[in-house]
């Protein structure tokens, strides 16, 4: 058995998407919160503390700097990190790895362009975040945990306009966000 067999196929990822496209479009469900307090290292979180500076609280993003331009701080487009939660069930039906996938939030909401479009803020529990436009695309950690044909899923033309691979966001008021709390444009 060659380790793509354990992965999903293009034609289930297809398939799932009538589903995904099903989203809420105004207010959602935040299904699962994962701290990412090291490298390779996840926590799940029944609750979680928003900070204007720090987003995530106890989360490594401000630690880890600018993966893009290394030595640099913390880039603050790319503070919080948001994926529906029906794209990451579709790419890997055991939701034990989702957090793999180093999303910090999971809803149950439309993340595409159209929906989302950057500065669009949603009311998360009792935090405010922002949408910003910094793209997120699986790349090569995310192709090695759940396979080729997820990275071409998300990756793919339609799968950017409609942000398969999840959004970046900003924290713009603090607050305690919950499992099952709403999510909700604003």
């Amino acid at each position: 058995m060659d380790a793509e067999s354990e992965f999903q196929t293009a034609e289930q990822l297809q398939a799932s998407l009538a589903g995904i496209k099903d989203s809420p479009r105004e207010k959602g469900v935040v299904e699962m919160i994962v701290c990412r307090p090291a490298v390779n290292e996840r926590r799940n979180l029944a609750a979680c503390e928003l900070s204007v500076e720090a987003g995530l609280l106890g989360d490594n993003w401000q630690a880890r700097g600018d993966e893009d331009e290394h030595g640099k701080p913390a880039n603050r487009e790319m503070q919080l990190n948001l994926m529906n939660v029906r794209v990451i069930a579709a790419i890997e039906p055991d939701a034990t790895r989702w957090p793999l996938a180093g999303d910090q939030f999971y809803v149950d909401l439309d993340l595409s362009d159209e929906n989302l479009p950057p500065g669009t803020q949603l009311a998360i529990g009792q935090a405010v975040i922002e949408v910003t436009a910094e793209p997120h695309l699986g790349c090569a950690k995310f192709k090695q945990r759940y396979g080729r044909d997820a990275v071409m899923f998300v990756n793919s033309d339609e799968g950017k306009a409609l942000n398969l691979r999840g959004i970046n966001a900003k924290v713009v008021t603090p607050g305690l966000v919950k499992v099952s709390d709403t999510v909700a444009k604003i």
